[in-house]
Parts: C-alpha cells; sequence; structure tokens
C-alpha cells in the first residue's frame, strides 16, 4: 500500500509540474495601458503565427506594472513589463533589491498626450498653464499660493467656455499621469510666480479632476455621456475614437503624427517596454516576441503598429535601438538616471 501511495504522490507531482511547465510556456505581460494596444497586437500575431501560445497581457499602469516586473526572478513574475515613460531610479533599485538585476529595455516608439472632448463641442484651444491653473491642487493668486477656487474654465481666463471645468483623467499609477504631471504641471509651475521655481505636481482632490482607471477606453464613453467634460490619455484612444472625441489644441498645436514626432506637440512623450533576461531561457516565446515587437514589420514608418497610433521613430534612432535589443544590452544605472535605453 505504501508502494502505490508513493507512486501515486509522485505521479500527481509529475502531473503538477508539467502543468506548471506548459503553463509558463506563456508570456506574462503587464503594465501601461497606453502601450496595451501595440503590445496585445503584437502577441496576437505571435499567438497566430507561431506555435506559441499567446502572451498574457495586463493593462495595469507603467507604475503597476514596475511592481510586479521588480517583485522578483521567479516564474510566477511578469517577464516584460510596459511604460509609458522611462524606469525611474527608484524602481530600478527597488529590482536591483528583489534580485532583478538583468534588465533590457527597449523604446518602441512615441505617442502624444491628448486633451480631448466630445465631437459635439466646437473646437476649444488651451495654454498649459490654462490646464495646469485647471487641475492643480494650489493656484497662484495674488502672489500666494491658495486653495484651487477656479469651478469654470471662465474663471481662469474670460476667453475660455463659461463651462465647468471636469476632466476624466489617469490614476497614480499611470505613466500618463507621470507624464503629463512632469509635461504639463512640473514645466509650467517652474516658470511661474508663486510656486517659487519648485516642480509642482500635486493634482486637486475635490472632485474636478476624477481619476479614472487604467482603462483608457473607460474615458471615452464618459467623454460621450458628459459633453462638458475632458480626458486625458494617449493619441492611440483618440486616434481609434475620432468619431466620437477630438482634442483640444495645447500651446497652439494639435496632437498629430507629425507634431508628436517632430516634438513640436508640447504634450509628447516616448514609449517603453523592459524584459527580464533572466526568463529569456526559461520562457521560450520570449525571444520571438521580442523579435516580432521591434522588426521593420511593427515599428517602421509602414510598420502595421502605427495604424493604431503608435508614432514611429526615425530610422536612424529605431535601427540603433532595434541593434541594442538584438544584442540584450543590459540596461544600467547610469542610463536610468539619464531617462535611457540605449547609451
Amino acid at each position: 500500500m505504501n508502494l502505490l501511495k508513493n507512486i501515486a504522490v509522485t505521479s500527481a507531482a509529475l502531473v503538477i509540474a508539467v502543468s506548471a511547465s506548459q503553463a509558463r510556456e506563456q508570456i506574462k505581460i503587464v503594465g501601461s495601458s497606453t502601450v496595451y494596444p501595440f503590445s496585445s497586437y503584437v502577441a496576437e500575431e505571435l499567438g497566430a503565427t507561431s506555435s506559441f501560445p499567446t502572451p498574457v497581457v495586463e493593462s495595469t499602469g507603467s507604475g503597476g506594472g514596475m511592481k510586479l516586473f521588480c517583485a522578483g526572478n521567479g516564474m510566477n513574475t511578469p517577464d516584460i513589463t510596459n511604460a509609458s515613460r522611462p524606469m525611474k531610479e527608484k524602481e530600478w533599485k527597488l529590482c536591483q533589491k528583489n534580485g532583478v538585476t538583468d534588465i533590457v529595455g527597449t523604446m518602441i516608439g512615441y505617442d502624444g498626450i491628448a486633451f480631448a472632448q466630445s465631437n459635439d463641442n466646437r473646437n476649444l484651444a488651451f495654454t498649459r498653464t490654462q490646464i495646469l491653473l485647471a487641475v492643480a491642487a494650489k493656484v497662484p493668486v495674488n502672489g500666494k499660493l491658495v486653495k484651487n477656487p477656479y469651478k469654470k474654465w471662465s474663471d481662469i481666463d474670460v476667453s475660455l467656455p463659461n463651462r465647468e471645468i471636469i476632466i476624466y483623467g489617469p490614476p497614480t499609477s499611470s505613466g500618463t499621469r507621470d507624464a503629463f504631471e512632469e509635461l504639463v504641471m512640473e514645466k509650467m509651475t517652474k516658470k511661474m510666480a508663486g510656486y517659487g521655481k519648485k516642480k509642482y505636481h500635486t493634482i486637486r482632490q475635490d472632485g474636478v479632476y476624477i481619476p479614472s482607471g487604467e482603462n483608457d477606453n473607460l474615458i471615452v464613453q464618459k467623454l460621450e455621456r458628459n459633453k462638458n467634460a475632458f480626458g486625458i490619455f494617449g493619441y492611440s484612444f483618440l486616434a481609434e475614437n475620432s468619431d466620437k472625441i477630438k482634442a483640444a489644441k495645447v500651446d497652439g498645436k494639435l496632437p498629430t503624427p507629425s507634431s508628436i514626432a517632430d516634438g513640436s506637440y508640447p504634450v509628447s512623450r516616448s514609449l517603453f517596454f523592459y524584459v527580464k533576461k533572466s526568463h529569456i531561457n526559461k520562457v521560450k516565446a520570449m525571444q520571438p516576441y521580442i523579435d516580432m515587437f521591434m522588426s521593420e514589420m511593427m515599428i517602421s514608418e509602414d510598420g502595421v503598429l502605427k495604424s493604431i497610433g503608435l508614432i514611429p521613430m526615425a530610422s536612424d534612432l529605431r535601427t540603433k535601438i532595434q541593434s541594442s535589443v538584438k544584442n540584450l544590452t543590459p540596461l544600467t544605472h547610469k542610463m536610468v538616471k539619464a531617462r535611457k535605453v540605449i547609451k
């Protein structure tokens, strides 16, 4: 009986081991909601054109993805995390602390952060300073910082609509939120009297700015229902929903592929993904996925990801980054501090 019992236990253990092995044939990807459509497209293409299972892609936000990615090296942790801004130094340190010491980072292209509204409204234009004054927790009044008193856009500037300020935007876990705070709030407060040339990025919490989760399509739906509201999200969601929503100009520029690529649209940013190099030999689909994502078929000027909103890099930069990723060039602390993924 003991022999039979031991055989049964051993057989069960083998079944569990085989099941675990089969389950980790599938790539685990987390991170940015902005990069999610592009990552998902490549995942579906890999599943459709190879013998590998379609990777699992979760939209957790850039910050949420980094926490999961940097939690450890075990096979129960993600293999790749997407990000709509560079890895932060504190995230790098968390990875190092938890044994995730061999990381490959790559830029995939560009995106612009749209400030959008329903197509039913008239076209509008804002300065970054006006947007800052709408969302900041404190604003300068008579030389002093006070709790934001503005309820309507016309309270900020009489040339703006007599319309309630309602903004659906990304949560604190989002890379889009990080980029918005940096490119709009910090950039403008450094130049404004009252903030003392400091980087101020505290968003008001009185119900005017409404964090709306990591699914940017939900913001689009809210803009359809609430004609007074504006939404903050990546250009790809604007492009996909141009029959329902439109962007306002920011500092005189609309977000377009050309204005984002050349940087003239002032709220433009780069998009990334980060790879756990220690998993590449354990999850065989990772290298084919990386190769496919970084291929000309996906990220070039004629690549398919452009059709769903990715703004391609210039060919010389793209070639340099493709070479770095092909060689699995590791990310260094110096590169992270410089907010780069290549030397």
